[in-house]
């Protein structure tokens, strides 16, 4: 099932919205740590965790706040929070 990105309640009205300038923090996935199990997809407040074709993470970070969420909660600590270089 596709998930769209913001998650809002009226579809559509949150991919006109692109939020990821306000991040100071982004996430950063090791695929070597990473057991594909999902977490952060389905924690994700702004549904904008997707897999790749061989199952691993990837983030649209034009919608990724950096809240850090899905670091927090991997099982296997793939993913750190790194300070964003604008």
């Amino acid at each position: 099932m596709p998930l769209n990105p913001g998650a809002t309640s009226a579809p559509g009205r949150a991919r006109d919205n692109k939020t990821g300038s306000w991040r100071v923090f982004k996430p950063e996935f090791s695929n070597e740590k990473c057991n594909k199990c999902g977490t952060c997809m389905l924690l994700c407040p702004e549904v904008c965790i997707d897999e790749d074709k061989d199952g691993y993470p990837v983030v649209d970070y034009d919608y990724c706040k950096g809240c850090g969420l899905c670091a927090e909660e991997c099982p296997k600590d793939a993913i750190e929070m790194k300070k964003e270089e604008k």
